[in-house]
């Protein structure tokens, strides 16, 4: 992903129909869970396994890892298993939620 300057893990939803649709930016995955709209980006800093099983259950196809994190093995591993897409950016959550949503990324409400 350009806009963000986001490093790619894994091919992830590349062989599925994954189409974004709208970006997510939280840290707390019960707020993940709330989300009930198809086609969401997940933006977080939170970096461990449980991100990558809650965007299972949110139907969530693309993560993005803020403010430099980077996935372990593990999460990589399973996110390809998922057919989930794993990046990750140095910019800050509220920058890259920013630059997003000027290039025309929704919200969700």
């Amino acid at each position: 992903m350009e806009l963000v300057s986001a490093e790619r893990y894994n091919s992830g939803g590349e062989n599925n129909a994954c189409i974004i649709e709208k970006a997510f930016a939280s840290d707390l995955m019960s707020d993940v869970l709330t989300i009930l709209t198809d086609h969401v980006m997940l933006i977080t800093g939170l970096c461990n396994i449980q991100t990558v099983r809650t965007a299972e259950m949110a139907d969530i196809c693309n993560i993005l890892l803020v403010r430099g994190k980077q996935p372990t093995d593990k999460m990589i591993e399973l996110a390809e298993d998922l057919g989930i897409t794993l990046m990750s950016t140095r910019f800050s959550m509220y920058r890259a939620a920013g630059v997003l949503y000027q290039a025309g990324l929704k919200p969700v409400f």
